[in-house]
């Protein structure tokens, strides 16, 4: 049964998120329908099965529209952006490959700003890299989202690496940065802070309960067996 969405104050309002498929935008797509907005979503191919599980969301039958777009097409962007109070840029391509990286990533991220300005869109939302705070080893170990890597070189390094990220979920984000060797040691590991975030009253999901709640969800839509009751265990005399 839809829930009525008309008392809630963002009822009427229309948000684009870019690359609506992905994990993180899946669930900004989820909270902005269930808080009564209208989406629209871009992905490569509104008809591909991986984008299936956005049409099942509550509210995305009445108030979801999947847009086909690329980021390095500016009036597909244009067009899904059209009409919008926000955007939330999270399109990105995950790929070892700098060139095919690092065009899309900066000239797509431009092309949404010029596509928003166009559109005088409110607000724009960048979920970026944590490469753009991290690479800088002349820098104070502890960081924080007004820290930014203005370095074209850096950047290049973080694009072809290698490096060994450790995240972990607590009071602190803890990240080693680069693998270790014998000429290169073991860099002290930078710590984020999240306290700002934390002082909105946003909430973390631990990770133990993310990975579950993943599996589980896979495990219900087919992706993963179900593992069968295991036997009554037999004592060993």
């Amino acid at each position: 049964m839809p829930v009525d969405t008309s008392s809630l104050p963002c009822q009427g309002q229309t948000v684009c998120v870019t690359g609506a498929g992905g994990f993180i935008a899946s669930w900004i797509v989820k909270l902005l329908l269930e808080k009564g907005y209208s989406v629209k979503g871009t992905v490569r191919n509104p008809a591909d099965p991986k984008n299936s599980h956005l049409r099942e969301l509550e509210g995305a039958q009445e108030r979801l529209t999947l847009c086909k777009a690329d980021l390095l097409d500016y009036e597909s962007l244009k067009e899904a952006i059209q009409g919008c109070d926000g955007v939330f840029h999270t399109a990105c391509p995950v790929t070892d490959d700098p060139e095919q990286m690092l065009e899309p990533a900066v000239t797509g991220t431009k092309n949404v700003i010029m596509a928003a300005a166009e559109a005088k869109v409110r607000r724009v939302v960048f979920t970026s890299s944590i490469g753009t705070v991290y690479m800088d080893p002349n820098r104070s170990p502890d960081v924080e989202e007004d820290y930014w890597v203005l370095n074209p070189n850096l950047m290049q390094l973080y694009a072809t690496g290698p490096f060994c990220l450790v995240v972990v979920l607590n009071e602190l984000v803890n990240i080693n940065i680069l693998c270790s060797d014998e000429k290169n040691p073991r860099k002290q590991p930078y710590k984020f802070t999240n306290q700002k975030i934390k002082d909105l009253g946003i909430e973390f999901t631990p990770v133990k309960q993310c990975l579950y709640e993943s599996v589980k969800s896979l495990q219900e839509k087919g992706h993963l067996p179900i593992p069968k009751q295991a036997e009554d265990s037999v004592k060993i005399q």
